[in-house]
């Protein structure tokens, strides 16, 4: 759990760097364009991790499946080769995907360079095409469903296996304790997965420009920076540390 856990860390802190330094240089100064090779490369690492977010989080979950369905054999299903190669599954997708997307969305002709967005996200770069872009919109909407329901049923396939394993517990603590070591992965996958799925299963006229700004700012920076503290408070150290320390001031 910890090696999954400590990589989307580092994929997650990456991922809001792709996006927030450009974003923040807007806002305090002059807004200054970016490069068509700059707007390329944020699309594809933005994808890239992404996409490895998804898979790391559905990894995560068959962790967490393993731990608690077979806890006598954890160590040898979940061994350093396997961790390793769910890993290497998940940047590969995340690779293989964003190739595709940016190769697709930059063949366009485009007739503007104003992305009416704060970052170069799909959506609104293929907005600038001066031709039809129903094909990239059905490519677009291809790869959301295979890289965000396809890992969220597998997700949620794992916690109903889990679910029905510790409702089988005999003890109430043993259970409690069972539900305990799951509410962190599934309060961020339920709001990672739904954020994206939002943003990029809605059909496209649903939502105006600042809603669709919206729901990014939430899965692009807000989710990001919510995840570490969703993980710390519920650990039991750090939240009696956090009450002591309030207990301290309010004294």
């Amino acid at each position: 759990m910890y090696f999954f856990l400590s990589t989307l860390s580092a994929s997650e802190t990456v991922y809001t760097l792709v996006i927030i330094p450009k974003m923040l240089d807007n806002l305090i100064g002059p807004s200054r364009p970016i490069s068509l090779a700059g707007c390329a490369t944020q699309m594809f690492f933005f994808i890239t991790l992404a996409i490895n977010n998804c898979f790391l989080l559905t990894a995560m979950g068959y962790d967490r499946y393993v731990a608690i369905c077979h806890p006598l054999r954890y160590s040898v299903i979940m061994n350093k080769r396997v961790c390793i190669q769910l890993l290497g599954g998940a940047c590969s997708i995340g690779l293989i995907v964003a190739m595709t997307q940016v190769s697709a969305v930059f063949r366009l002709p485009f007739c503007t360079t104003k992305v009416a967005h704060f970052f170069c996200d799909i959506r609104p770069v293929m907005k600038l095409s001066c031709i039809d872009t129903t094909v990239n919109e059905i490519l677009t909407l291809i790869i959301s469903v295979l890289v965000i329901l396809v890992p969220m049923g597998l997700v949620f396939t794992s916690y109903i296996l889990i679910i029905s394993t510790i409702l089988k517990i005999a003890s109430a603590e043993g259970r409690k304790k069972a539900f305990a070591t799951c509410t962190s992965h599934l309060t961020v996958v339920i709001v990672h997965y739904g954020c994206a799925s939002i943003a990029y299963l809605k059909p496209k006229s649903e939502n105006t420009k600042d809603q669709d700004q919206l729901i990014s700012v939430t899965y692009t920076i807000i989710t990001p920076l919510l995840n570490p503290v969703v993980y710390t408070l519920r650990n039991k150290e750090v939240k009696d540390a956090l009450l002591r320390a309030i207990g301290k001031k309010l004294s």
